[in-house]
């Protein structure tokens, strides 16, 4: 189990108690580490995703150890059960992947160089355990690789990096066809040095509805493309942060609720995006908690580069996966004010993430191997991780009817509430801290409406007290400035 103690945090003790409100639900997450999957830094892991059919399956794009297949019945005991290698894939790296019924789609050449090039292959999972290859395409443009595949009825949508988007007829799964390919415009959102920077122009995340192709370009943006007609997409609508045009920023995934785009862009954070006018996308809100544009270099010493995204609607919850930080949760129940409330990880260790997916209370993350640039990271593997559901079934106390102080403490916090506790037995307090472990710590009933919690055991950082009284429940986040 991993600690974090960050310094920066230091700035969440002065959050009013109405934005400590806000993301109660985030909170209460109690994210759990169930398990490791270790692998070598030459087979590094760079997706994950549980089976969608409701089998206890893992498919992991094990880069050059091809595609892995875990029985994950036991959370806290995975059990490998098949592994297709390179060599069934026209020896081409496999980079990510998606599930659709019974099928695997997996995006193939390495992305992070320019050694291969971008290709698909289709896997039959209809009995994971003796998953095999149906078909593999590899496209004649060289030295790129891809990084994405999505499906959506015939036809799969592949980020072929900087050869930019392919579409492929897979209606036959034993014979995948070439149908088009568009490279969007590179001359946006600046006109590009052609010695330095055509490659930082890549074909990254994507989602894809109603044949409408919304992806990720790196440098150059968010870019929605039409492809109703499958032989000629086009470009209808782009956006990039006017404020990163001077840096090295990346777009890098996506997910969309709506007309909203909530997009990862590396060590900028994440952006929300309003697309539901297409000729003038805008920026909803901005969550970017390593101030990315107060320095050109800070690429390089970041304490987070988000990389996938996922959205938990019900929760008004995005997860991120961020590099030297592990994994960041961040409230958007306004997205005009995306707020970070809950995290997993540290950026003291030498561990960093790539990738991250969720599936009902299990997440994912992949982590990978580098060489310091931009985060040092010398464990690649996939951590398996639990949470709680934001919906716990049990009406809460109205936060406004209750504060905590002082913030930041030390020894002691004080809850003062606007109604009484009549019955001490009915009333249970408890704590936790950022990784939803329990701390122990006495408490005093000094009136009917005044509680004085002990803190003076507690370590530098951010816990979180839930007060519960009856059958209602009240959650509160708190920073601890002293301590053992």
């Amino acid at each position: 189990m991993k600690h974090l103690l960050l310094p920066f945090f230091v700035i969440l003790a002065f959050i009013s108690t109405q934005n400590q409100v806000r993301a109660q639900n985030c909170s209460a997450l109690n994210i759990q580490h169930q398990s490791d999957i270790p692998t070598a830094c030459n087979q590094m892991t760079m997706s994950a995703k549980q089976d969608n059919t409701g089998r206890n399956f893992l498919y992991v794009a094990q880069k050059e150890a091809g595609l892995s297949i875990y029985d994950i019945t036991s959370l806290s005991a995975p059990v490998l059960v098949k592994n297709i290698p390179i060599t069934q894939l026209n020896s081409l790296q496999v980079m990510n992947l998606s599930q659709y019924g019974n099928y695997l789609y997996l995006a193939l050449g390495n992305s992070f160089n320019n050694g291969q090039n971008p290709g698909m292959a289709i896997v039959d999972i209809t009995t994971p355990s003796t998953a095999t290859v149906t078909n593999v395409w590899e496209s004649t443009n060289t030295l790129s690789g891809s990084g994405i595949v999505k499906v959506e009825g015939n036809y799969a949508y592949l980020g072929g990096m900087y050869h930019g988007l392919f579409i492929l007829d897979i209606s036959n799964k034993n014979n995948i066809s070439f149908v088009s390919q568009f490279i969007p415009n590179r001359n946006y959102p600046t006109v590009v040095n052609p010695q330095s920077d055509t490659v930082k122009y890549n074909a990254r995340g994507m989602e894809v509805l109603n044949s409408i192709v919304y992806l990720c370009y790196d440098k150059g943006g968010f870019r929605i493309i039409d492809a109703t007609n499958k032989f000629a997409p086009f470009e209808i609508g782009h956006y990039s942060n006017p404020a990163l045009n001077n840096l090295a920023h990346a777009y890098n995934n996506l997910v969309l609720d709506g007309t909203l785009a909530y997009i990862a862009v590396d060590y900028c954070g994440m952006e929300v995006l309003d697309f539901s006018n297409v000729n003038n996308i805008t920026l909803r809100g901005w969550w970017n908690p390593w101030h990315c544009q107060s320095n050109p270099f800070n690429w390089f010493s970041s304490n987070g580069h988000a990389n996938e995204i996922e959205l938990v609607k019900s929760c008004n919850l995005v997860f991120l996966s961020s590099g030297k930080s592990d994994m960041r949760v961040v409230d958007v129940s306004n997205p005009a004010l995306p707020d970070s409330c809950n995290f997993y990880g540290n950026t003291t260790d030498t561990l960093g993430t790539w990738g991250l997916s969720m599936h009902q209370n299990n997440i994912f993350l992949t982590y990978i191997c580098t060489l310091g640039v931009p985060f040092n990271s010398n464990w690649t593997g996939v951590k398996i991780l639990t949470y709680n559901t934001c919906s716990s079934g049990v009406p809460e106390l109205n936060n406004n009817m209750m504060s905590i102080y002082p913030i930041p403490t030390a020894e002691q916090l004080t809850i003062e509430t606007q109604s009484q506790f009549t019955d001490a037995g009915k009333l249970t307090i408890s704590v936790t801290n950022s990784l939803g472990q329990d701390c122990r710590s006495s408490y005093v009933v000094a009136s009917p409406n005044k509680i004085n919690v002990s803190t003076s055991g507690l370590a530098y950082g951010i816990y979180f007290l839930r007060l519960s009284y009856e059958n209602t429940f009240c959650i509160k986040k708190f920073v601890v400035s002293g301590g053992k």
